[in-house]
């Protein structure tokens, strides 16, 4: 008996390297000959996650254990409202907060700056414009806006004038909310030029793409409650993040 089990357990890891090693020569071919970086047990037994880079950037699917058919698709946890395909894509994708430049980016503060936010965006893009309405409702709260001027790169000399304006908080808020310009040309030295660099070196390829102070990232925007309801986890949970 006591043999038994010895020998099972010396067989696990040999089984799991078996459905690993399948996974991968049944997936690999079929994913436009991706690399796959990871696979794991997924929420639902029986059901595995494979994860792998793609253009848009770390992206997760689902297979059996053998890699005969594939799911495409989020897994959310009705109990609680969660998406837990969401949730695990930003642990995938995240970044140590404190390396982003944050001097290259307008900081937006409003009442004690607690909460923390970094976003990339583009004062052109019309979901950049709606979540920054939703931004308004959010107080207590610090955003870094790294201007991504890239669906109307003609027009970056707006958001260069921005970072030239006086106060660069209200000028971002006038271009991003309302499309005013600031008046004149830019005369100082903006880094929207090194943030384009940036963005793309750290694969934002949408906008608005936000990285919260635990490193995780989101493209898109959020509801007000699901953004504050968030902002709060993390500011509990990292308590020193920095501002």
């Amino acid at each position: 008996m006591f043999r038994a089990a010895a020998l099972a357990l010396c067989l696990l890891p040999a089984l799991a390297l078996a459905d690993d090693a399948a996974i991968r020569r049944a997936l690999e071919p079929k994913l436009n000959g991706v690399k796959i970086d990871g696979i794991q047990p997924a929420p639902l037994p029986g059901l595995f996650e494979v994860r792998f880079k793609s253009a848009e950037g770390v992206r997760v699917v689902y297979t059996d254990a053998n890699g005969n058919y594939v799911i495409q698709g989020n897994i959310f946890e009705l109990s609680s409202g969660r998406d837990l395909t969401e949730e695990r894509v930003r642990k995938l994708s995240a970044i140590k907060f404190e390396s982003l430049p944050l001097a290259q980016a307008v900081k937006v503060q409003r009442g004690n700056g607690k909460r923390v936010l970094a976003m990339f965006s583009d004062p052109y893009c019309p979901a950049c414009k709606q979540f920054e309405q939703t931004l308004q409702q959010l107080d207590d709260v610090t955003i870094y806006v790294f201007m991504y001027p890239v669906i109307r790169p003609e027009l970056a000399e707006q958001s260069k004038a921005v970072w030239c304006a006086p106060d660069r908080s209200a000028a971002w808020l006038d271009l991003a909310l309302h499309g005013k310009r600031n008046a004149g040309n830019p005369t100082c030295e903006s880094p929207v030029d090194k943030n384009l660099a940036l963005g793309r070196g750290l694969g934002v390829n949408s906008t608005p793409t936000l990285f919260f102070a635990n490193g995780e990232r989101m493209a898109g925007g959020l509801a007000v409650a699901d953004l504050k309801g968030l902002l709060d986890e993390i500011a509990t949970a990292q308590p020193a993040a920095k501002r």
